[in-house]
């Protein structure tokens, strides 16, 4: 029986799945990744992207939305360059935030963003290639369906990693 009692035995094994970030035409610089770390009632998500948009002076670090979409491609059209990568993952239709991927916003910090935090709204198989997405701004956590999160600026597609 697996526990994640101590971070650092799940931290030093090799991920069941990642998400390789890049951002949008828009922001080409981003880029990063999501670590997935399945338990056995549980999953572990580790994030790490630089280069995000940096807030404007004191009290505006800016606060990205951040989710798991049910697409499957980072593709899109001219209005959204992530179309593609469809709606907020959600297998049981329940409300946002309450969505399987909705997950906790990232904090910037000059243009950096590190997060770590255990989550079983979903298993790795369940993930398994669909798309991570970063949006411009906070999610409200209200509004429905999506939390208004304002433009995708990066993506990545969850896939296995090798054993």
């Amino acid at each position: 029986m697996e526990k994640f009692n101590d971070l650092s035995s799940v931290l030093g094994r090799r991920p069941d799945a990642v998400a390789f970030i890049k951002g949008s035409s828009k922001y080409p610089d981003i880029e990063g990744s999501v670590l997935f770390f399945g338990g056995r009632d549980s999953v572990m998500v580790c994030t790490e992207i630089i280069s995000l948009p940096k807030g404007d002076g004191e009290c505006r670090s800016p606060i990205f939305a951040y989710h798991i979409h049910s697409g499957t491609s980072c593709s899109g059209n001219d209005n959204d360059p992530f179309a593609n990568a469809k709606v907020h993952f959600n297998p049981k239709s329940c409300p946002h935030p309450y969505h399987a991927g909705d997950m906790p916003p990232l904090f910037g910090v000059n243009g950096r963003a590190f997060s770590v935090f255990l989550t079983d709204r979903f298993s790795v198989p369940q993930i398994l290639g669909k798309t991570v997405i970063i949006h411009a701004l906070p999610d409200d956590f209200t509004t429905q369906p999506s939390g208004n999160a304002g433009e995708k600026i990066a993506c990545g597609i969850i896939t296995p990693t090798a054993r």
